[in-house]
């Protein structure tokens, strides 16, 4: 896989597609992309269909050509790190949104960073928000939920303090509305489920006062003249 960061870096092709380059077995084995993919400046369109990535690396932030992203059917691929909003030209991805972290559709609990942060390779990393080089003691791990190309995904924050943390933005509609730590106590709008569950009740419900405002407007129409005259009187 390096190796073909390589080639692709130097050639200044444009799409970024493992399966076809490496073939599928070599392909199903491999679990995380390279670092070195920070050099792939004029690649627009990543193929990933179908992988077993289980995760991407911040690096994918310097790849600011990326207009397209396909990790669709990538099942085990449940997050995405922040980074990923850098890619400004962005405009359009395909995911398997129901095997993604707090996803609309099932709601799925996002893992407990404080109690098992995400390593990457070396001592450090580097702030999600300002770039500076932090080590992992004073790293301040987060989880939001952002709106990138056409799918909100769970973006994962290493933040190197209070004020980066305050500086991110507001987290999407229908998802937890500030950026967390994670875990089952963190509470999430209702799943799709739910929401369809409780919806018949709120028809039936909405049901019964028209029916009873329709009744009320049936009986006033049928009273004499004299008696809607007094009615309205009486009403007000």
């Amino acid at each position: 896989m390096c190796k073909y960061v390589d080639e692709l870096a130097d050639s200044g092709a444009e799409e970024f597609s493992p399966r076809e380059a490496l073939g599928a077995e070599h392909f199903a084995n491999i679990h995380t992309l390279p670092e070195s993919i920070a050099k792939l400046k004029r690649v627009t369109k990543i193929w990933l269909y179908g992988s077993k990535l289980k995760r991407i690396p911040p690096e994918i932030g310097e790849m600011t050509a990326l207009t397209h992203l396909d990790v669709y059917t990538s099942y085990d691929l449940q997050w995405f790190p922040y980074e990923l909003t850098r890619c400004k030209n962005l405009i359009e991805s395909r995911v398997s949104t129901r095997a993604l972290y707090g996803n609309y559709k099932q709601r799925l609990h996002f893992p407990w960073l404080k109690g098992s942060p995400v390593r990457y390779y070396g001592e450090t990393l580097r702030c999600s928000v300002c770039g500076s080089e932090i080590d992992y003691e004073k790293t301040w791990q987060l989880w939001i939920s952002l709106k990138v190309g056409t799918d909100v995904l769970p973006l994962l924050v290493n933040s190197c303090s209070r004020e980066c943390t305050l500086s991110l933005p507001a987290p999407h509609e229908n998802y937890v509305q500030q950026a967390h730590r994670g875990g089952t106590s963190v509470a999430q709008p209702f799943d799709e489920s739910e929401r369809v569950r409780d919806r018949p009740q709120l028809t039936a419900a909405t049901a019964v006062v028209a029916a009873v405002g329709e009744a009320e407007k049936q009986k006033i129409s049928e009273k004499p003249p004299l008696l809607k005259v007094i009615w309205k009187i009486w009403q007000k």
